[in-house]
């Protein structure tokens, strides 16, 4: 049965679906579970990031309608090392002016959304960081504003207030 709940997780966070990610959460053991674990968890990483000390970091976004981005880290021995939720103060402190876009998505993982904004010759990245007070409603995003060069020029948020 765990098995197959941990299956269904896995194709339902594959699809965009995270109702699973607390259970998969629960389950998953740092210095304990394996690589091969997490896998069968969340499915494939969107992206793989390498590290000096030989460990890699697996990125798993929910957005564009999701609120969380975790970053898996498994130690060269293939057994989990960290599990962080990136979208929060802490990350988006990290963000600083002159950072390029790999940097940035580094640090928050894949936006949910990307705009060129002609007329200031911008690029404005966004994530989604809130449902809004009600759950439902209003949602709130954190942007990253890049120049032509590619380079951090600036952070900010905003709330897409519905009518």
């Amino acid at each position: 049965m765990k098995r197959l709940l941990a299956w269904l997780c896995a194709m339902l966070s594959a699809m965009g679906i995270t109702a699973c990610d607390y259970f998969n959460l629960r389950e998953l053991k740092p210095g304990v579970s394996t690589a091969m674990e997490v896998r069968e968890r969340f499915g494939p990483p969107q992206m793989e990031w390498r590290n000096d000390d030989g460990s890699v970091t697996w990125e798993f976004s929910r957005q564009p309608e999701g609120i969380e981005c975790f970053m898996i880290t498994i130690g060269p021995d293939s057994v989990l090392r960290t599990i962080d939720q990136v979208l929060n103060e802490q990350s988006f402190a990290r963000v600083v002016n002159g950072m390029n876009g790999d940097e940035v998505r580094r640090v928050l993982g894949k936006p949910a959304r990307s705009q060129f904004f002609r007329l200031k010759r911008e690029t404005v990245w966004e994530w989604k960081i809130s449902h809004g007070p009600d759950g439902t409603s209003d949602p709130v995003f954190f942007t990253v504003s890049f120049n032509t060069d590619g380079r951090v020029i600036g952070t900010g948020r905003y709330t897409q207030y519905r009518r």
